[in-house]
């Protein structure tokens, strides 16, 4: 039997396992999908070691994993983050499929209006979102507890109703607001958003974050994680087993 699985910290929120089963049982396929929780990104030798047929990655080492793998597709290396990892005989292979899952997830709900985003965080899955937004012409900013104007990164505190009515797309990349914390939110200007804006949450369990429900309350379409997950899972399972770029 193939075995699958997930590299993170704390991974008991994870829909992965349960979307991979019912995938397994609905196409036959005789495989399972399992959790390999690391306190540390230097015990992923010992995940390797177990020879897993493919391998999805999340937070907190999507970039972290990158020097233990032999080569990184061409999105994955220009993002800087990985969440699928192949393996070719020895040769272990870096790709980023929350690029395609991301894409697939909002295109029927984008807009002439989504011409700029605001991107909240700087991690591996910001940066996947950034890059997928940046390849269909849509202009990005991003919001840090570590800002840097140079580079279009601002802290939260900047945001104010100009910045709120000039991004009418805005993505949550930060686990603010996840399982076992669920009544956390990201403190923004809720007060100026409208229903021109599409609030997105990457996190989908709980399925309606404390963000989404507070923006939401000014008229805000939104959106949470499930189907960028979905999306991006399938992404995965073709790299996989066909070892080709997707």
């Amino acid at each position: 039997m193939r075995t699958y699985g997930l590299i993170g910290v704390s991974l008991k929120h994870s829909y992965s396992p349960k979307f991979f089963e019912e995938f397994f049982h609905t196409n036959q396929i005789q495989a399972e999908y399992k959790l390999y929780e690391i306190p540390q990104i230097q015990d992923i030798t010992s995940v390797f070691q177990q020879f897993p047929a493919g391998l999805n990655v999340t937070i907190p080492y999507k970039q972290a994993i990158i020097p233990y793998l032999d080569e990184l597709d061409e999105a994955a290396l220009e993002i800087g983050a990985v969440n699928t990892i192949a393996f070719e005989g020895k040769r272990k292979i870096g790709y980023n499929t929350d690029t395609i899952g991301f894409r697939q997830s909002i295109k029927p709900f984008l807009t002439f209006r989504h011409e700029r985003a605001m991107v909240l965080g700087t991690g591996g899955a910001a940066k996947a979102v950034a890059w997928t937004l940046k390849n269909i012409g849509i202009d990005v900013i991003f919001i840090s507890r570590t800002p840097n104007q140079k580079a279009k990164i601002f802290a939260y505190q900047d945001i104010n109703s100009h910045m709120i009515n000039a991004c009418k797309l805005i993505v949550n990349c930060t686990p603010v607001g996840m399982f076992a914390n669920d009544l956390s939110a990201i403190d923004i200007p809720y007060a100026n958003l409208t229903e021109e804006h599409l609030v997105i949450d990457l996190i989908y369990n709980p399925s309606e974050t404390e963000f989404l429900k507070q923006s939401k309350k000014f008229g805000s379409s939104t959106l949470n994680g499930e189907g960028m997950l979905k999306h991006q899972a399938l992404a995965s399972w073709e790299i996989w087993n066909n070892s080709t770029k997707v």
